[in-house]
């Protein structure tokens, strides 16, 4: 399966009635930092998105570039064990989400993920979000992206 790219985010973007584009940027975004240095935004208005694999399904969390997930408030939001709660490989992410990590977009996705978003993003009005690429990304109210990712605002970020 080919791995999908900034083209496949701005159409989904599109197809949601977004009018935003997807920025390119000569310097990677890969990470949080690189983004944040790149765009110049506060860190914690970096979106993350990580695939995370709860008792064998596959989720998205959607946290603050200065947070960290807490493997153990997932697993009480799923109702199971926190060994039940792991990162998903590349490979994985890739299957699911049709992005590679360092790119993986909030929207676009090839299956229908559950996805959390971290409540401390809510600091932020707007977040800027990977767009399919290690150089690309999207800004976007923090209210629009929950909206569009149908996403549940939880407490996800360790203490």
């Amino acid at each position: 399966m080919p791995v999908r790219s900034p083209r496949d985010v701005q159409a989904a973007l599109a197809a949601l009635g977004m009018d935003i584009q997807v920025r390119f940027f000569e310097t990677s975004t890969a990470t949080s930092q690189q983004a944040a240095d790149a765009i110049g935004a506060d860190l914690g208005a970096i979106v993350k998105s990580l695939c995370f694999m709860v008792d064998r399904q596959a989720v998205l969390v959607l946290t603050a570039g200065d947070q960290k997930v807490d493997d153990r408030k997932l697993a009480m939001l799923h109702g199971t064990s926190r060994k039940r709660v792991r990162i998903a490989d590349a490979e994985t992410t890739i299957r699911v989400t049709g992005f590679a990590p360092g790119g993986v977009s909030p929207v676009g996705h090839v299956e229908k993920l559950p996805v959390y978003i971290d409540a401390t993003l809510q600091r932020f009005e707007v977040v800027y979000a990977a767009a399919g690429s290690p150089n690309a990304i999207f800004p976007i109210p923090f209210v629009r992206l929950a909206e569009i990712t149908g996403g549940r605002v939880a407490d996800v970020a360790k203490e």
